[in-house]
């Protein structure tokens, strides 16, 4: 670990830096396609006339039991996600050629008018080739077999697209138009040399009359795109499995921790493009704004390599984004799930480099599988608050780097920090925390901003920036005629009030909130005199005219539990357990005895905080909605071994270098069993939920003898929903666990690549398991 250092005796400076190019509206979404809700500039999007950052999070419906979606995407929208971005997979509708369906879990109508009822955007992400770790990229094997020209425009391969895109025109076409919730349509996956042909879908899909304001397409490994034909969208992850499993923290990983204005990852993708020509990274197109879809909320499991990242690994990436510019911050994934069939995971058996599960597609995303959710909620709902109460002045912002950066991406010295600003106010971004390779503490940090009225410097004393920081300071933010000229905490979120608005400011974690106001202000009644300490609290600020704010500072522990719930009329509360708002109609607005609904999913009567804005306090929620089943905690759950492990090998094989995991037939020969005793009956009101602790290397539940879930050992617990499986009270459930050999090359997080270590031998255990039964909590957000 290096010791982090700023220049000495003097502040790190930044020169804000205008718009490259004037404002302009490009056709798209404009001249053709106009919706009624949402437009496009060269800068930023809009909805409803506004500027926003919209933030897009990928669930895939066919991934997810149907009884499941709705919770799903509440907890998606509880997060700060207003757009949900989701893959069609042919292979998942048509596995035999001319028998399609939609029914049950992929009834793609019934999704997108759900969203809709639940007020989320969609992007309809329709490929045909759309890739998402599916068998042949989401081609059925039949459509992989032709004698065609695949992804071109070999007539051939177009006839039998459009007979495909005709049947899911039937579907969704009727859902598309000026009002429609399908604001974007991605165009292919991950084509890099085909610009004709995305072309060539876009008019076919828009014939069929599946439109949007939005055509996108993915930008990065230097796409070859047509110009001004979609909105060209990048991405970025922390790490990968589709690196080789003994090497380093790969270079394209390491981009994303740092502020820049490079969007171009040569990384994505990469083991896809072994046979094509290095491009130049691509630069976003001058008629469109720098936008993300694959922002890695997680990161999937291959059999060879398995990643495992924090909470601020992956926070660290999504701040990146926004303080380079992000107008538009999409993730991939954002709720997990899982294949819905045996054998439709890619896999080195169809060419892939990369042995995937057979049904395990968790992510660890935020909201996991089985529904339950990741640290990494928390810490992007933070973010995504932001961006909800101050997107609009954000996007019109542009981004300035600082005068002293990283020399590269092995700096890990030089503090990583960027401006959005309009020349007079903006915010300070801070992304000081990385995986593998450890930041220091950076000390001696002040800022100097050279805006367009002069320079701000802050804070009054140089101040440590400590390892782990993710911070969006504002600068220059005024609200209701009070000015914040500056501050040492995040700005969280704008809470109305009956009197007065409260300004919400979260503390960052060994950093004391200072705030600087305008002249003449006065904080809880005393004037300030340049800036002032505050602790955690309420404090009125009152300008010199007598114009009142509240400011709410909370700490950073209390903002790892902070929950900003609706749109204009927020509300702020904490909560350790998922919490959402139901709302009895679309549009319906938050006031007194609306019929707006606070739900928690919980094992026990939740502890829930809302903060009341005429109190100026954090008061307890009473649900005054009970469930009506007493079956709701967790209980451990015996396990009885029937058979041990046989001995292992120490490889399957292997496919251009990459370790092969074990076929059906050597689990089942060399796994050891255990039965599990009865779950007891499901209820309509509670979800049982099973957590396995384990190790070894690839774990499989079956259920009277079926496989209905698989995992690949990272270190973490596995859950899963035991309801969406159909283990029922007279269910037969057992787990076959295959050992992890020693000398197997396969690449583990830490933790569990320690616990192998320890182990004499093949490392094979189940640690326990137990159930969880959770039930929905409600109350009336009446005021």
């Amino acid at each position: 670990m290096s010791e982090a250092r700023t220049p000495a005796g003097q502040a790190l400076r930044v020169i804000h830096s205008p718009w490259a190019a004037p404002l302009s509206r490009p056709a798209m979404a404009n001249d053709v396609d106009r919706h009624e809700r949402i437009g496009l500039t060269n800068r930023y999007l809009e909805r409803d006339g506004r500027p926003v950052v919209p933030v897009s999070g990928e669930l895939h419906y066919s991934r997810v039991p149907r009884s499941e979606w709705r919770e799903r995407l509440h907890l998606m929208r509880s997060g700060g996600v207003t757009v949900v971005a989701t893959y069609v997979f042919w292979i998942h509708h048509e596995p035999s050629r001319g028998s399609i369906s939609f029914d049950d879990g992929l009834d793609l109508a019934a999704f997108v008018g759900l969203c809709a009822e639940l007020e989320l955007d969609v992007v309809v992400r329709l490929g045909p080739w759309c890739h998402g770790e599916v068998r042949n990229g989401g081609f059925p094997d039949w459509v992989n077999a032709l004698p065609v020209k695949h992804r071109t425009d070999d007539p051939a391969y177009l006839a039998v697209v459009t007979t495909w895109f005709e049947r899911l025109a039937a579907e969704l076409a009727p859902l598309c138009g000026p009002t429609s919730a399908v604001i974007g349509v991605q165009i292919e996956n991950e084509l890099y040399d085909q610009p004709e042909h995305i072309s060539t879908l876009k008019s076919l899909v828009r014939g069929l009359g599946i439109t949007a304001p939005l055509y996108t397409a993915t930008a990065w490994g230097g796409a070859d795109l047509p110009e001004g034909d979609v909105l060209p969208l990048f991405g970025g992850y922390a790490d990968g499995f589709w690196v080789d499993a003994g090497g380093p923290w790969d270079e394209t990983f390491r981009e994303h921790f740092l502020f820049s204005h490079v969007w171009d990852d040569p990384g994505i993708g990469a083991d896809l493009r072994a046979d094509l020509p290095v491009e130049p990274p691509r630069l976003p197109s001058s008629l469109f704004p720098a936008a993300t879809c694959e922002i890695g909320g997680g990161m999937a499991t291959a059999y060879h390599r398995r990643p495992v990242l924090s909470a601020s690994t992956i926070g660290a990436v999504g701040l990146a984004k926004i303080g380079n510019g992000s107008a538009w911050q999409g993730f991939y994934m954002y709720a997990g799930g899982s294949n819905p069939v045996d054998g439709v995971q890619e896999s080195q058996a169809t060419g892939y480099p990369n042995d995937l599960p057979r049904f395990d597609y968790d992510f660890h995303a935020p909201v996991g599988a089985a529904g339950t959710l990741a640290p990494s909620h928390a810490t992007l709902r933070r973010q995504h608050a932001f961006l909800a109460a101050f997107g609009d002045r954000l996007a019109t912002m542009p981004s300035s780097l600082p005068e002293q950066r990283p020399t590269g991406v092995h700096d890990s010295t030089t503090l990583r920090w960027a401006l959005r600003s309009d020349g007079s106010a903006g915010f300070v971004f801070i992304s000081w925390t990385q995986p593998y390779e450890p930041l220091a503490d950076a000390p001696g940090v002040r800022f100097a901003l050279e805006l367009d009225e002069g320079i701000t410097e802050f804070p009054t004393q140089a101040i440590t920036i400590p390892e782990g920081t993710l911070a969006h300071w504002p600068v220059g933010l005024e609200l209701d005629g009070v000015t914040v000229r500056w501050a040492t905490a995040s700005a969280l979120t704008v809470l109305p009030g009956r009197d007065r608005s409260t300004l919400v400011l979260a503390a960052e974690a060994r950093i004391d909130v200072e705030v600087a106001f305008g002249d003449g202000h006065l904080v809880d009644g005393e004037p300030v005199a340049g800036s002032k300490r505050l602790g955690a609290g309420t404090h009125r600020v009152t300008n010199a005219n007598g114009a009142a704010i509240d400011l709410l500072v909370l700490t950073d522990a209390e903002s790892d539990r902070a929950w900003v719930l609706g749109d204009d009329d927020r509300v702020l509360v904490l909560s350790d357990e998922p919490v959402w708002l139901e709302r009895p109609s679309r549009g319906t607005a938050l006031t007194p005895n609306d019929g707006v609904l606070l739900a928690v999913r919980s094992a026990t009567r939740p502890d829930v905080r809302r903060y009341d804005t005429e109190a100026a306090a954090f008061t307890p929620v009473s649900f005054e909605s009970a469930p009506s089943s007493d079956s709701h905690g967790t209980a451990s759950v015996i396990v009885t071994p029937l058979r041990g492990a046989a001995e292992v090998p120490a490889t399957y094989g292997e496919f251009n270098g990459r370790a092969s995991s074990p076929s059906s037939a050597a689990i089942a020969e060399l796994a050891a069993v255990w039965s599990v005793e009865s779950l007891g009956a499901s209820a309509t009101d509670t979800r049982r939920t099973l957590t396995i602790e384990w190790a070894g290397d690839v774990a499989v539940l079956e259920v009277d003898g079926a496989a209905v879930a698989d995992r690949f050992w990272d270190g973490t617990p596995w859950i899963v929903d035991a309801d969406s499986l159909g283990i029922s009270e007279s269910s037969t459930t057992s787990i076959r666990i295959v050992p992890l050999h020693p000398a197997a090359a396969i690449s583990l997080a830490d933790g569990a690549e320690a616990r192998r270590a320890e182990s004499a031998g093949p490392l094979v255990s189940l640690d326990g398991v137990r159930m969880t039964r959770t039930a929905v909590w409600r109350s009336s957000l009446a005021r």
